[in-house]
């Protein structure tokens, strides 16, 4: 049971009351991370990721386990058709979205980077692209391309047949192919394009900008109508230039700058005056910042005290 002062398995540190947990729980919180990572790049919201979760335990907990012969698939079949149902729902939220949508970012632990595909697959690149894809279109593409599920177990979750599914994954995965960013840069050429990127906005020298983005960088940033971000894409490596050097020039002496790991890319904390401003993650190829994007909705930053351990 999910009690109103312990969030149950699907929240941060919640554990039953009993020390020794039964065996629903132990089996829910051994996949809690792939659940977790499933919800969230279906969705793109860790705090729509987590009530998933949560419903997930919920139908979990009531379940005869001596009926079930896969306890995985099934926990990632409940979340996935958990997630399918609030994917609908974000859709009509979106649309009344005030400015561009990014996805929420994350904190993400050092390992999330060195699974090249996870890291790939989660980054705010490729979720963009996802967010073009139609909900089962999503659904199936992430659990076959990213977590490498079995068309029959896929048919399951999203309630089609297995010859449907693999259309699907079909057209999901040159809808994609289509868009998906650029291979990426070696951990030598993003480090020393994310410090080369850090002191020129850090100086406000808009030549060491210009030099280290893309000819055609695009500039994306989401308020959520609450903070002041660009209303519409900036393209082409001489309007980002002058548009952060002369926004960010402007505030040198109350901003402070901080490398991480955001969604397993690298990605700058921007604090004003000591306080969380905003993440700026970025995507970079061949030793250039080719995207910047740049999230200033509090309601998406409100995760970002602590890492997420993603898994697949």
């Amino acid at each position: 049971m999910i009690g109103t002062s312990h969030a149950g398995p699907g929240g941060h540190g919640a554990r039953p009351h009993d020390d020794r947990p039964d065996a629903a729980t132990q089996t829910f919180l051994a996949h809690r991370n792939l659940l977790f990572t499933v919800a969230y790049e279906m969705l793109g919201s860790a705090a729509d990721a987590e009530d998933v979760l949560q419903e997930t335990w919920l139908r979990w907990a009531g379940v005869d386990l001596a009926t079930v012969r896969d306890q995985r698939a099934y926990l990632v079949r409940i979340t996935t058709r958990q997630a399918l149902t609030r994917l609908r729902t974000l859709g009509r939220r979106k649309e009344s979205y005030v400015g561009p949508w990014l996805p929420e970012p994350l904190l993400t632990s050092p390992d999330v980077a060195e699974d090249v595909e996870l890291a790939e697959s989660v980054s705010m690149a490729m979720l963009l692209v996802l967010e073009t894809l139609k909900p089962v279109e999503r659904a199936v593409f992430v659990l076959r391309d990213v977590f490498d599920f079995g068309y029959d177990e896929i048919a399951e979750a999203v309630d089609k047949s297995p010859a449907a599914v693999r259309q699907i994954a079909h057209r999901a995965r040159e809808h994609v192919a289509a868009r998906r960013p650029r291979a990426g840069a070696s951990a030598d050429d993003v480090r020393g394009a994310l410090d080369a990127f850090q002191r020129a906005v850090e100086t406000g020298d808009v030549q060491s900008l210009v030099d280290v983005l893309a000819p055609d960088v695009v500039l994306l940033g989401d308020g959520g109508g609450v903070k002041q971000a660009v209303p519409r894409p900036i393209v082409g490596v001489d309007k980002v230039a002058r548009l952060l050097a002369g926004g960010l020039g402007r505030l040198s002496e109350q901003l402070s700058l901080q490398p991480v790991q955001v969604n397993g890319h690298p990605a700058l904390v921007v604090r004003l005056d000591g306080e969380l401003d905003s993440v700026v993650a970025m995507r970079i190829d061949d030793g250039l910042v080719t995207g910047l994007y740049a999230v200033r909705n509090p309601e998406k930053l409100a995760r970002m005290g602590h890492e997420h351990v993603l898994s697949r």
